[in-house]
């Protein structure tokens, strides 16, 4: 019979030498595994006769238990130590204060509509809101639009279905020169009025999106003129990006709510390396278009009930998404509209920093 005296005290002392869990669970195998020492008495006592079973059995299993129990503490105490010196190492200040996180922010198109506002307002303008759903009369006839036009078309307008009654198929406004229409049918002249909002148009690409942004304006008085037009909308493009003046010239186009049209282009350098990648106003040698605009249209003052021989007006529109790509240097329109959380923490806006002229807009 194996000593067994001797063979608990070498395990004991294996144990309390063990300076890692590794090593004690090595002791472990070596004595309770299943070639162990331990494990090897358990097995002779089927060997024994009744007698010495009933004497060996409770040393052996006694010598188990203690080798066990040794086992256990020796790596109970380890794993402390290892987890102190963990702790240790990985030492974490709590005292410190966390680092902030921004709650949300504001949309840079919410940011650069109400920069807009803030401008037109501070100019006398009104702001004037409308449905997104529009019936053909204020989107379309009441526009001057001739019913061939392709506006009117599938391929550039979202239509609802018709109504069951009537037959009528409502759209979603393609513009906001309903709110226009409905204005100058709801109030009498004179008028000056913008009006920002939702608008709708089958086109995608990385300047358009189906669904943006758009903020008209209106003004209706007695002897208006291109004149007026032309000084209201350099003042506020001068205002909007904060420069002093601006370098802007109108071309002529074509729209049927307004007669004569133009368009308005500032002088720029178009962003590239030697700039920085930015967009640099009132210098270079080219030209940007940024919105349209021309004196109403006779008929449009004739279909909202205005008599265009006493009223005279001037009306604009321009994307509030493609100003906030311009002023911010966003380069695709189409992240603006993708919910990305990442997106809006480095583009979006403190919500505690509201724009007005006293204090400044950006």
């Amino acid at each position: 019979m194996t000593d067994l005296a001797t063979l608990e005290l070498d395990l004991i002392n294996a144990i309390g030498a063990a300076t890692t869990v590794a090593e004690v669970e090595a002791v472990r195998v070596a004595a309770l595994g299943k070639t162990g020492a331990i494990s090897g008495l358990l097995k002779g006592m089927g060997a024994m006769s009744p007698e010495e079973r009933r004497e060996q059995g409770p040393v052996i299993n006694g010598l188990r238990d203690r080798v066990t129990g040794a086992i256990a503490a020796r790596k109970a105490e380890l794993e402390a130590a290892e987890l102190d010196a963990r702790l240790a190492a990985e030492h974490v200040d709590l005292t410190l204060p966390a680092r902030p996180r921004r709650k949300g922010g504001v949309h840079p198109t919410m940011q650069v509509m109400d920069e807009m506002i803030a401008v037109f307002a501070g100019m006398g303008f009104a702001v004037a809101e409308g449905p997104d759903i529009e019936d053909d009369f204020h989107n379309f006839t009441a526009l001057n639009f001739p019913p061939k036009h392709p506006a009117r078309e599938m391929h550039d307008t979202f239509f609802l279905q018709p109504d069951p009654e009537t037959g009528e198929r409502k759209v979603l406004r393609t513009h906001t020169s309903p709110v226009q229409v409905r204005t100058m049918m709801s109030q009498q002249p004179p008028i000056r009025i913008i009006a920002p909002g939702r608008t709708f148009r089958k086109d995608s690409d990385a300047t358009h999106t189906p669904m943006f942004h758009q903020i008209e304006g209106l003004v209706i008085g007695k002897d208006i003129h291109m004149g007026h037009l032309k000084t209201t909308l350099k003042e506020f493009v001068a205002r909007f990006f904060e420069l002093d003046d601006v370098d802007a010239r109108f071309r002529p186009h074509h729209f049927p709510f307004t007669e004569p049209s133009a368009e308005m282009d500032i002088r720029c350098d178009r962003p590239k390396p030697e700039n920085g990648g930015k967009l640099v106003l009132n210098q270079g040698d080219d030209w940007l278009e940024i919105l349209g605009c021309g004196m109403v249209h006779p008929n449009v003052l004739r279909s909202c009930g205005i008599d265009p021989d006493q009223w005279q007006g001037f009306a604009f529109g321009m994307g509030v998404d493609r100003l906030a790509m311009l002023k911010y240097g966003v380069a695709d329109l189409r992240p603006m509209f993708e919910a990305d959380v990442r997106w809006l923490a480095h583009y979006g806006f403190s919500a505690f920093a509201a724009p007005n002229p006293a204090s400044g807009l950006s």
